[in-house]
């Protein structure tokens, strides 16, 4: 009889992590996950899209358990399509926050996701959307982004760097919101306090395991909190370097099956009893 996986909860990060760059997820990670799950282990997905952006993924993997989203705002029920727990960013601190940052570094383009199940990504004119698989709807000024309850706001600048626009960002914002870059072209405003780790700790709670039962696998300075709650961390052969700094183990891309290398070498370093 085989003993159980090392880990009892393998979270993922989606967007350079488990989805290659066509958002598809190849069958040698679905292998190795299904083969990981008959293992005893669960599989919580661990994203920065929002609940509504990742539904339809979500369905086409048959994925029916909790998810994390929104960077930890948001604890969705895949399979009753519900929101289980969220938290809000406040818009006046958002819109305060945004001055801050523009004092600094002149206009930037916004976008914000809204809260709930069926919440809107709405962009004002000027941003542009970094990943044009996601859906969203061009607004005609920046008070339209602030008329109904939002998890994030997301941030483009014309001319800086995106490792730039996080560090002028931290610093302008200070305790009004926490800022996280979370892929190319996304630099975030969220509820200050909220990560990935916030959310995955509450996931895990739910179902009964801790931080100790945990492998996490990410891309992106967003998921370094998941990093570092985790017991165990694996970074893709295309992580940022921040994330890779702090990481227990590289892996290969996302491209290259990075998570199904990992999963394929536990399994098969199961004792036997």
């Amino acid at each position: 009889m085989s003993a159980p996986l090392a880990y009892a909860l393998i979270a993922t990060d989606l967007d350079g992590t488990l989805l290659r760059g066509d958002d598809t997820v190849s069958d040698r990670s679905r292998r190795a996950l299904a083969a990981a799950g008959e293992a005893g282990a669960r599989h919580l997905v661990v994203t920065g899209r929002p609940a509504p952006r990742v539904r339809p993924l979500l369905d086409e993997l048959g994925y029916d358990g909790l998810a994390v989203c929104g960077q930890g705002a948001q604890l969705y029920d895949a399979g009753a399509n519900r929101m289980e727990w969220s938290v809000t960013l406040d818009r006046e601190l958002a819109e305060a926050a945004l001055g801050k940052i523009e004092a600094e570094v002149g206009q930037v383009h916004a976008a914000v996701d809204q809260d709930g199940v069926e919440g809107l990504t709405l962009i004002e004119p000027g941003y542009e959307m970094p990943h044009p698989t996601l859906p969203a709807v061009r607004v005609p000024g920046r008070d339209v982004l602030w008329e109904e309850p939002i998890s994030k706001v997301l941030l483009r600048h014309p001319k800086l760097a995106d490792d730039e626009l996080a560090a002028v960002a931290r610093d302008a914002v200070g305790s009004l919101a926490s800022v996280t870059m979370s892929g190319p072209g996304t630099v975030e405003l969220q509820p200050c306090g909220v990560t990935k780790a916030t959310g995955l700790a509450l996931a895990a709670e739910r179902l009964g395991l801790t931080a100790a039962d945990t492998i996490a696998f990410g891309d992106m300075p967003n998921d370094i909190p998941m990093f570092l709650w985790a017991a165990h961390g694996v970074a893709m052969a295309n992580a940022h370097g921040e994330l890779k700094a702090v990481a227990d183990q590289l892996t290969l891309s996302n491209e290259d099956d990075g998570i199904a290398v990992v999963l394929e070498r536990l399994l098969r370093s199961r004792g036997r009893s």
